[in-house]
């Protein structure tokens, strides 16, 4: 453990807004990590035996660590897993610095592996969270076993024209007036919303699952900081598009080391299928694994094809 960091506090619930439960599914654990300037929640997937290496999943934009409770338990056989909610975002308080840019993010993801002393690990990540995962696995490179990424946030010359309203939100006053306009918008609303953009099919979606999705949305929208994390990490992503050199994406994306599976779905709404083959080609020796029905969150729509890509990954670095 590093002499900087604190140990980590376990505890039975995290906190939640107004006493509204967090959702848990059987087998997950969940326990807050306490770090100077930052606590993390973090959703346990405990291996199906002893000594199996470590993964960490890290969500996208708007998510939380339960983006991953429908692949985490079909990998746990193969890794022990853990899935963190960024600062913000989750059950997981802002950071006391306000950074959420993605720099910010991936120094939080670090923290966190080297507290715990989990890594190396095999590093998931979605989105936003592909984008962090990329940064990680660039700078820290002990860190990563192998990296699997679920429609990662990089750089796009010409983004897709439904993914405009989440740089919108980067823009000063735009989260605040976005609002205040849609104030009267039912919890249920907000969540067909949010599936529309990023399920590929949202009629796959179960009865069971859109309860639980709304019953988070309801607790979300409850804290304070609601959406000064979505639009303060809206515009870490934009800022993070338009850096160049060496701190720039595409560049730390030809860095990373770890062997990396790249997943898109053609029906993505918010990171272009088009992305695939560029992202194929930085990422040294990645395997493609393109999902013709699915959108940007194929780890939930296509949880048993995704995971039975990673296994492979797995098995041929690094596995048990």
């Amino acid at each position: 453990m590093s002499s900087t960091e604190l140990p980590e506090t376990r505890t039975a619930a995290p906190p939640a807004s107004r006493n509204r439960p967090v959702r848990v599914a059987d087998g997950e654990e969940l326990r807050s990590v306490a770090l100077p300037g930052l606590s993390l929640t973090v959703r346990s997937r405990p291996g199906t035996r002893p000594g199996l290496p470590p993964a960490l999943y890290v969500h996208g934009l708007g998510g939380s660590s339960q983006n991953w409770s429908a692949l985490m338990p079909l990998l746990a056989d193969v890794v022990d897993g853990e899935a963190v909610d960024l600062p913000g975002f989750g059950v997981s308080p802002p950071p006391e610095d306000g950074n959420y840019s993605v720099t910010g993010h991936a120094r939080a993801v670090i923290r966190l592996l080297d507290s715990g002393g989990r890594g190396p690990v095999h590093l998931f990540g979605n989105s936003l969270g592909g984008a962090v995962a990329t940064r990680v696995a660039a700078v820290r490179p002990d860190l990563v076993r192998t990296l699997t990424l679920v429609s990662p946030a990089l750089p796009e010359l010409r983004a897709q024209r439904t993914a405009w309203p989440t740089a919108l939100l980067a823009l000063p006053g735009v989260s605040s007036f976005f609002a205040r306009l849609t104030r009267d918008w039912t919890a249920e609303q907000r969540v067909r919303g949010v599936m529309a953009l990023c399920y590929g099919d949202p009629g796959q979606v179960t009865d069971e699952g859109f309860l639980h999705a709304v019953e988070e949305m309801e607790r979300r929208l409850e804290l304070p900081y609601f959406w000064d994390a979505m639009a303060r990490s809206s515009r870490g992503i934009v800022d993070a598009y338009t850096l160049g050199g060496q701190h720039g994406l595409w560049r730390q994306a030809e860095r990373v080391l770890a062997p990396t599976l790249l997943v898109y779905g053609a029906r993505d709404r918010l990171v272009s299928f088009r992305m695939a083959r560029r992202a194929a080609t930085a990422f040294r020796g990645s395997r493609l694994l393109t999902l013709p029905d699915a959108g940007h969150v194929a780890m939930m729509e296509y949880p048993e094809t995704v995971a039975q890509a990673a296994r492979e990954l797995i098995a041929d670095h690094g596995g048990s």
